[in-house]
């Protein structure tokens, strides 16, 4: 076979080029796990993939009786509640009063899943804003860092699941909230 660069490639090298170009996976397509519903799986006992750490969220998510009844409303900071722990795994019940937030942080070494279970939730990164409405999801890898607030006129609830377990949560000094504050 000729190396040179404007070779031209015979038709069998042309044609297994064209197969392996074409094919890709439904992430590359999606670009988001949460939009290839047929890959999201129930959960398991013991979730080991991102996909089961989603369906994980989404049992507890739908079964209200689990969560409902525990949660608190605080004028005064974020309420949580520690729902679950498992191998690897913790999941957090957390309550938002109008105007409450994050602050800009990530999850150190975890990764993560939020859901909005009532009301809603603004999810501020350097992307711009989100709008999180009851029952959205949003996927992140370790060192991903957002502002989650409360932009509503309504108290809202959350569920996060960190996977390992939230042992950071290093706070960033600005805001993608106040863009003023990203400003230079």
């Amino acid at each position: 076979m000729n190396s040179t660069l404007n070779a031209t490639p015979t038709a069998p090298t042309t044609a297994a080029a064209t197969a392996s170009a074409s094919v890709e996976s439904d992430l590359q397509i999606a670009g988001d796990i949460l939009s290839v519903q047929h890959l999201l799986q129930p959960a398991r006992e013991h979730p080991a993939t991102v996909a089961e750490f989603v369906g994980l969220a989404r049992s507890i998510a739908a079964d209200r009786s689990e969560w409902e009844h525990l949660v608190r409303y605080d004028a005064t900071t974020r309420w949580y509640h520690r729902l679950r722990t498992g191998p690897g795994y913790e999941v957090w019940l957390l309550s938002w009063v109008p105007g409450q937030g994050s602050g800009l942080h990530d999850h150190g070494a975890s990764s993560g899943v939020l859901t909005v279970l009532d009301g809603e939730l603004t999810e501020h990164t350097a992307r711009g804003p989100l709008t999180l409405g009851a029952g959205s999801q949003r996927v992140f890898a370790p060192g991903y860092a957002h502002e989650v607030q409360n932009d509503s006129l309504d108290g809202a609830v959350s569920l996060h699941v960190y996977f390992p377990g939230l042992t950071r949560m290093p706070m960033h000094s600005c805001s993608p909230a106040r863009p003023e504050a990203l400003s230079v």
